[in-house]
């Protein structure tokens, strides 16, 4: 969090606030990664990393990658889900890092949803 030491710096946070709803709004793609304690415990932490990193290799505008808490399927984490507007959001779940390479190319860039990885 930046530190804030005049009515300037927060606008400017209001400006870059106001710029990530605008882009949620106009049909960016979100990328939601399970990290409550059983998504943290389940390696979801090493999901984000392997995420980003895939993500740096094909740059987009518009691609948010998000954090969320636990959502009650435990048994289930890691779990990615990806959001695009207009569509049905697309659950992932057991995701391991290695997957991540798969979903960026295959989903996000290609429009392909990884079939063997959705929850069913």
């Amino acid at each position: 969090m930046p530190k804030i030491t005049s009515i300037d710096d927060l606008r400017a946070i209001k400006k870059s606030a106001e710029a990530e709803i605008a882009a949620r709004a106009e049909g960016a793609t979100r990328v939601v990664v399970g990290l409550g304690t059983c998504g943290i415990a389940a390696g979801a932490r090493d999901i984000i990393k392997a995420l980003m990193e895939e993500l740096q290799k094909h740059p987009s505008a518009g691609i948010t990658v998000e954090t969320t808490g636990c959502a009650g399927t435990c048994q289930l984490e890691p779990i990615v889900s990806v959001i695009r507007d207009g569509a049905v959001p697309v659950v992932y779940v057991n995701v391991k890092p290695s997957d991540a390479a798969r979903i960026v190319s295959g989903h996000i860039v290609n429009g392909q949803v990884v079939q063997d990885l959705i929850a069913v």
